[in-house]
Formats: C-alpha cells, structure tokens, sequence
C-alpha cells in the first residue's frame, strides 16, 4: 500500500527512534553516570536535560552535514580521544576509590551530595569528551540519517526523542532500584562496575587510537 506524506514520515520518525535507541542503549561512561546520579537522586533532572540536549545538537550536526568535516578533522578526533581516556581513567580511579572504601558509600549520609555544577561538568565531559559519540551520532547518524532524503528531519526528530525517553528512564526510574540499593555492599558492587566501565572504555579508546597512530 502506497504511504502518503504523512505516513512517511512517521514510518521515519520511528527509523530515527529504533536506530537511536540501538547506539545508546549500551553500557557505557555516560549511561553508568546517569545510573549512579538517579540512584543517588543528585540533580537528575538537570543532567537528563544536559545528555538529551547534548544528543539533540550533535543528531542535528549530523544531519546537517557537519559529520564530513568531522570526517577530513582526523587531529581533532585524536585530541578528543586522549582527553576522553585520561577523564575515564580519573572517574574510574574515583569508582575504584569509593568502592574500597565503605565509609563512602552510604548514599545517605557519609559524602554528601555533589554541588550541580561539579555534576554538570563531569555530565559535559563523558558526553562531549566520548570520541565515539562524534563517530557515532555525528558520523554514524548523519549518514543514515541523510538516506531518507527529504525525511531526513524527521529521522533526526526520532532519534532525539529516543534519546529524551532513554535519559528519562535511566536517570528517574533508577530510584525503583533504592530498596536494593540502601545496603553499602550493593554501592561497592556498583562502583566497582562502574570501575571497570571506565577502564575498559579507556583502554579501548587508546588502542584505537595507538591503532591508528594518533
């Protein structure tokens, strides 16, 4: 049956929305982050706004073409890559820290809460300091997303929506896991997770790029 206009674009609307969902649903730096601030509920709604606003530009980018210039910039990509590893490497060490420290896990009393800003600015860096994110959403999604033509707005529409519904879901519906989360020893499992996260993220990032001898 022949799609009009309008079911066109809803066909690619959910396009942009499943193929979205398939890079960021994944255990990575920023996800374990958002994870670990929901569970702690410490300025969720701010840095759901900063991850799905962040998606939001760099989806555009994409579409708009910028994914090229990424493309012929291969230094700048090697800059990001190195910056990026040495900021895992540091919250991973940080992870590692709190998990070999009991003291410092109890969510409710122990350290305090993170300031908004020192929060916002690690959310800036696991998201803009990720090189993958540039080949992924920038690169990756600019291309697909340019094979619908016309639609190709409309791709970009659902592919930032799923990245508002993920950020959401990951960052509040963590409080649902509070109950399991109120003993120290389920923080240390966590962190160490996260730890290990973070390492292996950094590792594979700097054998990229040794691999490619930047």
């Amino acid at each position: 049956m022949h799609q009009g206009p309008a079911g066109a674009a809803l066909g690619t609307v959910f396009a942009g929305l499943g193929f979205s969902l398939s890079l960021i649903v994944a255990i990575g730096a920023q996800n374990a982050f958002v994870l670990r601030q929901g569970l702690r509920r410490e300025h969720v709604l701010p840095i759901v706004i900063v991850c799905a606003g962040s998606d939001a530009v760099l989806i555009t980018a994409g579409i708009a073409g910028i994914g090229a210039l990424v493309l012929a910039a291969p230094w700048a990509i090697a800059i990001v890559r190195w910056v990026g590893v040495a900021v895992l490497v540091l919250y991973g060490a940080l992870a590692a820290k709190r998990a070999f420290r009991p003291g410092e896990l109890d969510p409710a009393s122990g350290s305090g809460p993170a300031g908004l800003w020192a929060v916002l600015g690690a959310c800036f860096a696991f998201t803009w300091l990720n090189p993958h994110v540039y080949l992924d959403t920038v690169v990756l999604m600019g291309t697909v997303g340019n094979g619908y033509g016309a639609n190709r707005w409309w791709f970009a529409l659902g592919a930032a929506l799923a990245s508002a519904i993920w950020f959401t879901a990951l960052g509040f519906g963590a409080r649902l896991l509070g109950p399991l989360f109120r003993s120290p020893v389920a923080w240390r499992v966590l962190d160490v997770l996260i730890a290990i996260t973070m390492f292996v993220i950094a590792v594979t990032i700097a054998l990229e790029a040794l691999h490619d001898g930047v």
